[in-house]
């Protein structure tokens, strides 16, 4: 017997607090051989699912899980995360075509050479 205790609404309104990308878009990344790497997590999700933009030096990654239609239809409880989570990075590359992306196993590699760091330039304004 499952207590009858308000549980479900407490899970409910927790999950508008959860950071749902960071929480299941879980990242590595590190730099090898003049590139940057990204590892990132996504589970039970299908390749075509997965979208990658690059707009403005921004690289914004968007997945979608759909909901399985086979399944009892009153849950007791879900876990499992369905929907979509979205997540971007500044990376500041210069083309888009130098980013690469690999989906295997459940991890979305995307790779980038390193942007030259541009010179800070330091200006003295003069007070008029």
């Amino acid at each position: 017997m499952i207590p009858k205790r308000n549980y479900y609404l407490n899970d409910y309104f927790d999950m508008f607090n959860m950071p749902l990308n960071k929480e299941y878009m879980k990242t590595d990344i590190y730099e090898l051989d003049n590139k940057y790497y990204l590892e990132i997590d996504l589970p039970g999700i299908k390749k075509e699912n997965i979208k990658i933009n690059y707009e403005n030096g921004y690289l914004t990654i968007s997945a979608e899980k759909n909901v399985l239609s086979s399944g009892p239809n009153t849950y007791i409880r879900r876990e499992r995360f369905y929907g979509e989570i979205k997540r971007s990075f500044y990376i500041g590359i210069k083309k888009d075509t130098d980013l690469k992306a690999k989906y295997f196993n459940g991890i979305l590699t995307i790779t980038f050479p390193k942007a030259d760091i541009p010179k800070k330039e330091t200006k003295n304004i003069t007070i008029s």
